[in-house]
């Protein structure tokens, strides 16, 4: 296998440089602290203060538990510009300064394990620790039969809704998973709601991994999916004809008014859009940043003609990088993260989705609307974005494709393209 580490910076720019030193080990990352201690270095993005905080609280903890033994030290790394934390990950690759412990985001674990950045933690958790994580964790963290990263954390998006529009409106929308809207009857309400001021919906994230984070899932309802299943054929699948089908039902909400293809910021939060699809963590802003706002949240939108129930998952996960002179101690902290009680607090301070389902019985919360909408959905309709190592190219061809869509380009053409470009960075560098 040709290999070829391509990380999403600015335009998806290759990093050639890095695999020089992609299978050399790490040297500063060999000491010991002044008491004797395994040094274990982290490195994960910044957050919310509380998210902050945790960090501060459990290395402390386990500094303390494991004195004279182990020792965490975190890097927190500013994401300023979305691409800041691949950038700094690209430059240690280049000089050997890799940490033991490395947080990835979801769609680039399998970049990163196809070119050896990072190794395999399997042997580092139980198969009945490993039973406890709901399957769309495990599913995104596996590459080529191998578990490459956990996370603490899923991630959720579902159909917010004002409901004094949907109330004015005479709208009920549904409280049951076999009963989600359909696309056409998404479509009908987001006509009905659409008026001079206010769009029916809102569908767009963000500009980048935003839009294959969520619109993704229009093509998997529709029985279909960006790339095969092994990863290795985007042709007829992402520009296939229920790939071409979602494409069109998008952008019609987008040609016929009912959505902006650029959106105002907090657009459904100020009234400004009568739905939209959101994450789980939007249920804190609301509650906390908007308390006098009377809104509801229901289930993703199906395809028509019996479409699968599914919804977007995926998180920033703990990984090994190969590099590590540490690696045992390194598995020990990794447990000691995603324990059973971490994973619940970790979950309680980023306001998101934990990923051990025994978590949930200290988090009763989870158990009532909304939450408990998000929680079944990440339980039984996640699906995680294409593990592929060519996700890099995938990613920007797919959001430069639809803003292209969105905007008056050929659909065809432009999925056509999409396709081809994957197919010509896999066929060179991950095809055997």
């Amino acid at each position: 296998m040709k290999k070829k580490l391509v990380c999403m910076v600015l335009a998806a720019t290759v990093i050639t440089t890095a695999l020089a030193s992609c299978g050399k080990k790490n040297s500063e990352n060999d000491g010991t602290s002044a008491d004797g201690a395994t040094k274990v270095t982290i490195w994960s993005p910044t957050d919310e203060p509380a998210v902050e905080e945790w960090w501060v609280e459990k290395i402390s903890e386990f500094n303390e538990e494991n004195k004279g033994e182990i020792e965490i030290s975190r890097e927190a790394i500013v994401r300023a510009d979305s691409y800041a934390y691949e950038d700094k990950i690209n430059a240690a690759l280049t000089s050997n300064d890799l940490p033991d412990i490395l947080y990835v985001d979801g769609p680039n674990i399998a970049n990163y394990a196809a070119n050896d950045v990072i190794a395999p933690i399997d042997d580092y958790f139980t198969e009945e620790d490993l039973a406890d994580f709901v399957d769309s964790i495990k599913v995104q963290g596996t590459y080529e039969d191998k578990l490459y990263a956990l996370g603490a954390t899923e991630s959720s998006v579902a159909l917010y809704y004002n409901k004094d529009m949907t109330d004015a409106a005479n709208i009920e929308m549904p409280t049951k998973l076999e009963d989600a809207l359909t696309w056409s009857e998404y479509a009908d309400i987001a006509a009905k709601l659409t008026t001079d001021t206010v769009v029916g919906t809102n569908i767009i994230m963000d500009q980048g991994e935003g839009l294959p984070y969520v619109l993704e899932q229009f093509w998997i309802s529709n029985h279909t999916d960006f790339v095969s299943e092994d990863g290795k054929v985007a042709e007829g699948y992402v520009n296939g004809e229920q790939g071409i089908e979602a494409a069109t039902f998008l952008n019609d909400l987008i040609q016929n008014g009912y959505a902006n293809v650029n959106p105002i910021q907090k657009e459904f939060h100020n009234g400004n859009a009568a739905t939209m699809l959101g994450g789980s963590w939007e249920v804190a802003t609301l509650q906390n940043e908007y308390p006098d706002f009377n809104w509801g949240v229901t289930y993703f939108p199906v395809a028509d003609n019996d479409g699968e129930n599914t919804s977007p998952t995926g998180d920033w996960a703990a990984c090994l990088t190969s590099s590590s002179k540490n690696s045992e101690a390194a598995g020990k902290v990794l447990n000691f993260l995603m324990n059973k009680d971490n994973v619940a607090s970790y979950a309680k301070a980023i306001a998101k989705l934990p990923t051990r389902v025994s978590t949930y019985d200290s988090l009763p919360e989870y158990n009532e609307y909304p939450l408990s909408l998000f929680k079944e959905q990440s339980m039984n309709t996640g699906s995680p974005r294409p593990r592929t190592p060519s996700y890099t190219v995938l990613s920007p061809g797919f959001s430069k494709a639809m803003m292209n869509i969105f905007t008056g380009a050929d659909i065809k053409t432009e999925l056509d393209q999409v396709a081809a470009d994957y197919e010509d960075d896999y066929s060179k560098n991950y095809s055997k």
